[in-house]
């Protein structure tokens, strides 16, 4: 059985990869068809995202084993095949490339080709430059201003409660020692 999956980009409208695969093929597999086929470096992490109709994501399938503590399954690609989770047109997954910032590619399965096999998948549809695969903020723009929030920021030694201004608060005593709610409040 084959498996035709289409892959698209919400930040590049242009962008589009059919890839055909053999259904007993592992993620593993479909990860690195999938990257040669984009550009990807393949050093990056990376997750695959079972999902739901609305593009939640479900269950992961990562690219390494994950430690960790709970008691969900930790799926690794190379272990994981392909029809073991997959079996009906238009499932739909996410392919989550950039970890920092969330960014993803949108992969729906469109077709399952019974009576088939493919030896070597294959990017039968190539159209469009792919996202960037890492974004990098520009440090040096002169619009952007940064604050440097040192440890005593909020616990500042010299802050002086005598400097607040009191006439930007008067009336607040009334309010805190008042015995019973009011009925309306107009701040502005």
């Amino acid at each position: 059985m084959i498996f035709k999956f289409l892959i698209l980009s919400d930040e590049v409208d242009d962008f589009k990869r059919e890839i055909k695969i053999d259904a007993d093929a592992t993620f593993m597999d479909f990860y690195r068809i999938l990257i040669d086929s984009i550009g990807f470096s393949d050093k990056e992490m990376a997750s695959f995202f079972l999902s739901d109709n609305k593009w939640r994501k479900k269950q992961e399938i990562t690219l390494v084993e994950m430690d960790t503590d709970s008691d969900v399954d930790s799926l690794v690609m190379e272990d994981c095949v392909l029809s073991d989770f997959l079996e009906d047109e238009k499932q739909r997954l996410m392919f989550v490339f950039d970890y920092l910032t969330e960014r993803a590619l949108y992969i729906e399965l469109s077709e399952i080709i019974p009576g088939k096999n493919l030896k070597k998948p294959i990017c039968s549809i190539s159209e469009g430059e792919a996202p960037q695969q890492i974004v990098t903020f520009i440090d040096d723009n002169p619009d952007v201003v940064t604050v440097d929030l040192g440890e005593s920021f909020y616990g500042d030694e010299s802050f002086d409660l005598e400097e607040l201004d009191k006439e930007g608060y008067e009336g607040l005593d009334d309010i805190e020692n008042s015995s019973s709610e009011p009925d309306s409040l107009d701040i502005f």
